[in-house]
Protein backbone atom coordinates (compact mmCIF):
# COMPACT_ATOMS: atom_id res chain seq x y z
CA UNK A 1 0.00 0.00 0.00
CA UNK A 2 0.99 3.33 -1.02
CA UNK A 3 1.43 6.35 1.47
CA UNK A 4 1.63 9.74 0.30
CA UNK A 5 1.89 12.38 2.93
CA UNK A 6 1.70 15.98 2.25
CA UNK A 7 5.10 17.17 0.92
CA UNK A 8 4.92 14.53 -2.14
CA UNK A 9 1.50 15.33 -2.86
CA UNK A 10 2.81 19.23 -3.30
CA UNK A 11 5.30 17.88 -5.38
CA UNK A 12 3.42 15.57 -7.86
CA UNK A 13 0.13 17.12 -7.90
CA UNK A 14 0.71 20.18 -9.87
CA UNK A 15 -2.69 22.70 -10.49
CA UNK A 16 -2.69 22.25 -14.25
CA UNK A 17 -2.79 18.55 -14.03
CA UNK A 18 -5.19 18.78 -11.10
CA UNK A 19 -7.69 20.98 -13.05
CA UNK A 20 -8.00 18.33 -16.19
CA UNK A 21 -8.60 15.61 -13.19
CA UNK A 22 -11.15 17.93 -11.77
CA UNK A 23 -13.33 18.34 -15.20
CA UNK A 24 -13.34 14.58 -15.33
CA UNK A 25 -13.96 14.05 -11.72
CA UNK A 26 -17.37 16.56 -12.39
CA UNK A 27 -18.32 15.00 -15.70
CA UNK A 28 -18.47 11.78 -14.94
CA UNK A 29 -20.62 12.73 -11.42
CA UNK A 30 -22.79 14.65 -13.62
CA UNK A 31 -23.22 11.96 -15.98
CA UNK A 32 -23.72 8.92 -13.13
CA UNK A 33 -20.31 7.02 -13.95
CA UNK A 34 -19.14 8.23 -10.50
CA UNK A 35 -21.30 8.02 -7.28
CA UNK A 36 -20.98 9.67 -3.84
CA UNK A 37 -23.87 9.59 -1.33
CA UNK A 38 -23.95 12.69 0.68
CA UNK A 39 -20.98 13.19 3.56
CA UNK A 40 -21.44 12.38 6.90
CA UNK A 41 -20.38 14.53 9.78
CA UNK A 42 -20.49 13.62 13.61
CA UNK A 43 -19.40 16.23 16.35
CA UNK A 44 -17.44 14.48 18.92
CA UNK A 45 -17.74 15.03 22.65
CA UNK A 46 -14.35 17.52 22.57
CA UNK A 47 -16.00 19.33 20.04
CA UNK A 48 -14.20 17.91 17.49
CA UNK A 49 -15.87 17.04 13.59
CA UNK A 50 -15.31 13.78 12.40
CA UNK A 51 -15.95 13.29 8.57
CA UNK A 52 -16.77 10.90 5.76
CA UNK A 53 -16.71 11.68 2.75
CA UNK A 54 -17.29 8.21 0.00
CA UNK A 55 -16.87 8.12 -3.69
CA UNK A 56 -17.32 5.26 -6.41
CA UNK A 57 -15.64 6.60 -9.93
CA UNK A 58 -16.69 3.59 -11.52
CA UNK A 59 -16.06 -0.62 -12.24
CA UNK A 60 -12.79 0.07 -13.44
CA UNK A 61 -11.30 2.36 -11.98
CA UNK A 62 -12.21 2.74 -7.49
CA UNK A 63 -13.88 4.23 -4.55
CA UNK A 64 -12.89 5.57 -1.66
CA UNK A 65 -13.37 7.99 0.92
CA UNK A 66 -11.89 11.39 2.12
CA UNK A 67 -11.81 10.97 6.33
CA UNK A 68 -10.82 13.99 8.36
CA UNK A 69 -11.22 15.94 12.05
CA UNK A 70 -11.71 19.40 12.27
CA UNK A 71 -10.19 20.41 16.04
CA UNK A 72 -10.90 23.89 16.81
CA UNK A 73 -8.56 23.39 19.73
CA UNK A 74 -5.58 22.94 17.10
CA UNK A 75 -5.93 26.76 17.00
CA UNK A 76 -2.73 28.69 17.32
CA UNK A 77 -0.82 25.64 17.82
CA UNK A 78 1.48 23.77 15.89
CA UNK A 79 -1.26 21.05 14.94
CA UNK A 80 -3.67 21.74 11.11
CA UNK A 81 -6.61 22.52 11.79
CA UNK A 82 -7.71 19.76 9.53
CA UNK A 83 -5.96 16.40 9.74
CA UNK A 84 -6.66 13.37 7.42
CA UNK A 85 -6.24 11.33 4.56
CA UNK A 86 -8.01 10.06 1.38
CA UNK A 87 -8.23 6.23 1.13
CA UNK A 88 -8.18 4.41 -2.11
CA UNK A 89 -9.47 0.93 -2.99
CA UNK A 90 -9.38 -1.11 -6.10
CA UNK A 91 -12.79 -1.65 -7.74
CA UNK A 92 -12.56 -5.39 -8.91
CA UNK A 93 -11.27 -6.53 -5.40
CA UNK A 94 -11.47 -4.02 -3.25
CA UNK A 95 -7.65 -4.16 -2.06
CA UNK A 96 -6.44 -0.99 -0.75
CA UNK A 97 -3.95 0.57 -2.56
CA UNK A 98 -3.00 3.74 -0.77
CA UNK A 99 -3.91 7.07 1.36
CA UNK A 100 -2.84 10.44 0.32
CA UNK A 101 -3.03 13.72 2.95
CA UNK A 102 -6.10 14.87 2.66
CA UNK A 103 -5.67 18.31 3.57
CA UNK A 104 -3.17 18.96 1.05
CA UNK A 105 -5.29 17.51 -1.15
CA UNK A 106 -7.87 19.81 -0.53
CA UNK A 107 -6.30 23.18 -0.62
CA UNK A 108 -5.06 22.20 -4.59
CA UNK A 109 -7.97 20.41 -5.40
CA UNK A 110 -10.56 22.80 -4.51
CA UNK A 111 -8.47 26.09 -6.34
CA UNK A 112 -8.69 23.51 -9.61
CA UNK A 113 -12.45 23.06 -9.31
CA UNK A 114 -12.79 26.67 -9.05
CA UNK A 115 -10.55 27.13 -12.16
CA UNK A 116 -12.70 24.92 -14.14
CA UNK A 117 -16.03 26.62 -13.10
CA UNK A 118 -13.98 30.23 -14.50
CA UNK A 119 -12.82 28.08 -17.30
CA UNK A 120 -16.28 27.94 -18.25
CA UNK A 121 -18.32 30.77 -17.27
CA UNK A 122 -15.72 34.18 -17.13
CA UNK A 123 -15.17 36.23 -19.75
CA UNK A 124 -12.35 35.24 -21.70
CA UNK A 125 -10.30 38.61 -20.90
CA UNK A 126 -10.95 38.23 -17.52
CA UNK A 127 -7.57 40.26 -16.10
CA UNK A 128 -8.96 41.76 -13.09
CA UNK A 129 -8.37 39.35 -9.95
CA UNK A 130 -9.83 39.74 -6.26
CA UNK A 131 -9.57 37.39 -3.21
CA UNK A 132 -11.21 37.73 -0.16
CA UNK A 133 -9.24 35.65 1.87
CA UNK A 134 -4.95 35.20 2.17
CA UNK A 135 -4.64 31.66 3.60
CA UNK A 136 -4.11 28.53 1.83
CA UNK A 137 -7.45 28.81 -0.36
CA UNK A 138 -6.17 32.32 -1.69
CA UNK A 139 -3.03 30.90 -2.73
CA UNK A 140 -4.44 27.88 -4.24
CA UNK A 141 -6.79 30.37 -6.16
CA UNK A 142 -4.12 32.67 -7.61
CA UNK A 143 -2.78 29.97 -9.08
CA UNK A 144 -5.49 28.62 -10.07
CA UNK A 145 -6.59 31.12 -11.50
CA UNK A 146 -3.97 32.19 -13.69
CA UNK A 147 -4.09 28.66 -15.40
CA UNK A 148 -7.54 29.73 -17.23
CA UNK A 149 -7.21 33.71 -17.60
CA UNK A 150 -4.72 36.47 -18.31
CA UNK A 151 -4.57 37.79 -14.94
CA UNK A 152 -2.69 41.23 -14.84
CA UNK A 153 -4.14 42.44 -11.74
CA UNK A 154 -4.73 41.04 -8.13
CA UNK A 155 -6.24 42.77 -4.81
CA UNK A 156 -6.23 41.02 -1.67
CA UNK A 157 -8.31 41.81 1.55
CA UNK A 158 -8.33 39.57 4.77
CA UNK A 159 -9.61 40.44 8.37
CA UNK A 160 -6.01 40.14 9.55
CA UNK A 161 -4.09 42.87 7.77
CA UNK A 162 -0.72 41.51 8.15
CA UNK A 163 -2.05 38.38 6.65
CA UNK A 164 -2.90 40.26 3.22
CA UNK A 165 0.52 41.65 3.38
CA UNK A 166 2.38 38.48 3.50
CA UNK A 167 -0.18 36.85 1.26
CA UNK A 168 0.83 40.14 -1.32
CA UNK A 169 4.38 39.58 -1.25
CA UNK A 170 5.03 35.91 -1.55
CA UNK A 171 2.35 36.16 -4.50
CA UNK A 172 4.35 38.72 -6.12
CA UNK A 173 7.14 37.12 -6.03
CA UNK A 174 6.45 33.44 -6.71
CA UNK A 175 3.88 34.72 -10.06
CA UNK A 176 5.54 38.20 -10.85
CA UNK A 177 1.59 39.55 -10.67
CA UNK A 178 0.68 42.54 -8.91
CA UNK A 179 -1.12 41.91 -5.82
CA UNK A 180 -2.50 45.17 -3.94
CA UNK A 181 -3.82 44.64 -0.49
CA UNK A 182 -6.96 46.71 0.46
CA UNK A 183 -9.22 47.27 3.59
CA UNK A 184 -12.14 46.91 2.57
CA UNK A 185 -13.81 43.72 0.68
CA UNK A 186 -15.53 46.30 -1.11
CA UNK A 187 -12.37 47.88 -2.03
CA UNK A 188 -10.82 44.55 -3.06
CA UNK A 189 -14.01 43.77 -5.45
CA UNK A 190 -15.65 46.56 -6.75
CA UNK A 191 -13.25 46.61 -10.37
CA UNK A 192 -12.91 42.62 -10.52
CA UNK A 193 -13.56 40.75 -13.18
CA UNK A 194 -12.76 36.93 -11.25
CA UNK A 195 -13.59 37.17 -7.04
CA UNK A 196 -12.76 34.18 -5.24
CA UNK A 197 -14.69 34.05 -1.69
CA UNK A 198 -12.54 31.57 0.10
CA UNK A 199 -13.19 32.74 4.16
CA UNK A 200 -15.43 30.71 6.99
CA UNK A 201 -17.33 33.31 7.18
CA UNK A 202 -20.61 33.01 9.06
CA UNK A 203 -22.64 36.15 7.77
CA UNK A 204 -22.61 37.29 4.21
CA UNK A 205 -20.57 40.08 3.42
CA UNK A 206 -20.32 40.36 -0.58
CA UNK A 207 -22.72 42.90 -1.79
CA UNK A 208 -24.83 42.74 -5.20
CA UNK A 209 -23.99 46.60 -5.65
CA UNK A 210 -20.30 46.08 -5.29
CA UNK A 211 -19.83 43.75 -7.90
CA UNK A 212 -19.49 45.04 -11.70
CA UNK A 213 -21.43 43.49 -14.22
CA UNK A 214 -20.35 40.63 -16.44
CA UNK A 215 -18.36 39.46 -12.81
CA UNK A 216 -17.78 35.70 -12.31
CA UNK A 217 -17.69 34.48 -8.50
CA UNK A 218 -15.93 31.73 -6.76
CA UNK A 219 -17.90 31.14 -3.24
CA UNK A 220 -15.71 28.73 -1.84
CA UNK A 221 -15.36 29.32 2.15
CA UNK A 222 -18.64 27.84 3.67
CA UNK A 223 -20.07 24.85 3.28
CA UNK A 224 -23.27 24.14 5.66
CA UNK A 225 -26.86 25.66 5.69
CA UNK A 226 -26.42 28.22 8.20
CA UNK A 227 -22.97 29.89 6.76
CA UNK A 228 -22.54 32.20 3.71
CA UNK A 229 -20.38 34.40 2.31
CA UNK A 230 -23.13 36.09 -0.37
CA UNK A 231 -25.37 38.13 -0.24
CA UNK A 232 -28.93 37.37 -0.69
CA UNK A 233 -29.52 39.80 -3.16
CA UNK A 234 -26.34 38.98 -5.31
CA UNK A 235 -27.56 35.48 -5.46
CA UNK A 236 -30.92 36.48 -6.73
CA UNK A 237 -29.38 38.60 -9.36
CA UNK A 238 -26.82 36.22 -10.47
CA UNK A 239 -26.83 33.25 -12.72
CA UNK A 240 -25.90 30.07 -9.81
CA UNK A 241 -23.97 26.94 -10.97
CA UNK A 242 -23.06 24.34 -8.65
CA UNK A 243 -20.88 21.81 -8.12
CA UNK A 244 -23.29 19.11 -7.31
CA UNK A 245 -27.31 20.39 -7.34
CA UNK A 246 -28.80 17.79 -4.93
CA UNK A 247 -25.59 19.07 -2.26
CA UNK A 248 -26.33 22.29 -2.90
CA UNK A 249 -30.08 22.22 -2.46
CA UNK A 250 -29.35 20.76 1.22
CA UNK A 251 -26.25 21.86 2.62
CA UNK A 252 -25.65 25.34 0.97
CA UNK A 253 -26.57 28.79 2.63
CA UNK A 254 -25.86 30.57 -0.68
CA UNK A 255 -28.97 29.19 -1.87
CA UNK A 256 -30.79 28.09 1.18
CA UNK A 257 -30.77 31.20 2.75
CA UNK A 258 -32.11 33.45 -0.37
CA UNK A 259 -34.81 30.75 -1.04
CA UNK A 260 -36.30 30.74 2.52
CA UNK A 261 -36.01 34.45 1.87
CA UNK A 262 -38.46 33.93 -1.34
CA UNK A 263 -35.64 35.84 -3.25
CA UNK A 264 -35.34 32.93 -5.39
CA UNK A 265 -36.92 30.07 -6.38
CA UNK A 266 -35.78 26.01 -6.49
CA UNK A 267 -34.76 26.38 -9.98
CA UNK A 268 -32.46 29.62 -9.12
CA UNK A 269 -29.52 26.77 -9.47
CA UNK A 270 -29.25 26.46 -13.11
CA UNK A 271 -26.84 23.55 -13.32
CA UNK A 272 -23.91 21.96 -11.99
CA UNK A 273 -20.16 22.36 -13.49
CA UNK A 274 -20.16 18.92 -14.63
CA UNK A 275 -23.82 19.81 -16.89
CA UNK A 276 -21.88 22.75 -18.44
CA UNK A 277 -19.29 20.21 -19.63
CA UNK A 278 -21.65 17.74 -20.94
CA UNK A 279 -23.06 20.32 -22.67
CA UNK A 280 -26.67 19.74 -21.47
CA UNK A 281 -26.76 23.53 -19.43
CA UNK A 282 -25.27 26.70 -20.88
CA UNK A 283 -22.80 28.63 -18.59
CA UNK A 284 -22.67 32.17 -19.48
CA UNK A 285 -24.92 33.71 -21.92
CA UNK A 286 -24.08 37.24 -22.22
CA UNK A 287 -21.31 39.69 -21.46
CA UNK A 288 -23.17 41.75 -18.79
CA UNK A 289 -24.27 38.84 -16.83
CA UNK A 290 -22.94 38.08 -12.83
CA UNK A 291 -22.30 34.30 -13.04
CA UNK A 292 -21.96 32.54 -9.52
CA UNK A 293 -20.42 29.29 -8.54
CA UNK A 294 -21.32 27.98 -5.05
CA UNK A 295 -18.51 25.22 -4.12
CA UNK A 296 -19.52 22.95 -1.47
CA UNK A 297 -16.32 20.41 -2.29
CA UNK A 298 -17.11 17.33 -3.04
CA UNK A 299 -15.75 13.63 -2.11
CA UNK A 300 -15.58 12.36 -6.26
CA UNK A 301 -12.47 15.17 -6.63
CA UNK A 302 -10.97 14.02 -3.50
CA UNK A 303 -11.10 10.24 -4.64
CA UNK A 304 -9.84 11.32 -7.87
CA UNK A 305 -7.02 12.84 -6.74
CA UNK A 306 -6.18 9.86 -4.34
CA UNK A 307 -6.61 7.74 -7.42
CA UNK A 308 -3.55 9.98 -9.60
CA UNK A 309 -1.64 9.75 -6.56
CA UNK A 310 -1.91 6.18 -5.40
CA UNK A 311 -3.02 4.33 -8.87
CA UNK A 312 -5.69 1.95 -9.31
CA UNK A 313 -3.70 -1.28 -8.50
Amino acid sequence: MKIVEAKEVFERLDMKTCIGLMREALKGLASGSAYQPLRSIHVLPGGEKFGFMPAYLGPDSCFGSKIVVACPQNAGTEYPSHIGYVMIFESAHGQVTGMADAGAITQIRTGAVSAVATDLLAVKDASRLAIVGAGAQGRSHLEAMLCVRPVERVTVYDLCPQAARRFAVEMEEKFGVSVTVCESVKEAVEEADIICTVTPAKEAYLEAEWIRPGAHINAVGTFTPDTREVTSKLVQVSRLFADQVEACRKESGEYLTPLKEGLIGEDHILGSIGDILLGRVKGRTGAQEITLFDALGQAVEDVACGMYLCGKE
